[in-house]
């Protein structure tokens, strides 16, 4: 059976979405048959503006381009939340698919999102519902994680990001980190989607 191609695609100004997509990609290489890849979207703000910003450094995960969407299988796409939509970099980069959505070259193609928001409060099920849109304009099939992850999806007794919508976390400008209950939902989503690609493409 061919190798399903799955591409972690994401956004991370303090490192909160980076250390999910880490934990995606484990999920998603957990999968036999699949093979996952890390990518960054370009950053469009100067070196100056992150500098005042106090965002640390970005790591060498490379950057992708809007032709190279086509080469994968599925997708999951991570960004901080911006006033309950997708960081400005994130969205930029969906701005320059133009013509892939001109061929539809993405129709049919599964993909989830991930996310950081500052506080509970701030978007974590609003930015994933207001990214959907960008799906549809491509053909493209929302995979949401439901409440597949079990029993971890009711935690209540602590704080825990996520949601049916994909998994998450809290915290910015250095403050917080994943919990292990985070990091482990990032991993069931990275395995679930990169599963639902491998049935869509061997039923091709």
């Amino acid at each position: 059976m061919a190798t399903t191609k799955v591409y972690i695609i994401y956004h991370s100004l303090y490192g909160h979405v980076e250390k999910l997509a880490e934990e995606i990609l484990k999920g998603a290489t957990s999968v036999e048959g699949a093979e996952a890849k890390l990518w960054q979207v370009p950053e469009i703000l100067s070196e100056e503006i992150l500098k005042k910003m106090k965002a640390p450094p970005r790591s060498e995960v490379p950057d992708i381009s809007p032709k190279q969407l086509t080469e994968a299988d599925g997708f999951l796409f991570g960004f901080p939340a911006r006033y309950g939509n997708m960081s400005a970099q994130f969205r930029a980069f969906l701005d320059a698919t133009g013509s892939l959505w001109n061929k539809q070259a993405l129709a049919g193609k599964p993909a989830s999102f991930f996310f950081a928001t500052a506080s509970q409060g701030s978007g974590q099920e609003e930015v994933a519902f207001t990214s959907i849109p960008q799906l549809v304009h491509h053909g493209m099939l929302y995979v949401p994680i439901g409440y597949t992850f079990g029993a971890g999806m009711f935690e209540m007794e602590k704080v825990k990001g996520g949601s049916p919508y994909g998994s998450g976390t809290f915290g910015e400008h250095g403050i917080g980190e994943p919990t292990e209950l985070e990091l482990a939902q990032a991993f069931h989503q990275g395995k679930y989607l990169a599963g639902i690609a491998k049935k869509l493409k061997g039923s091709q």
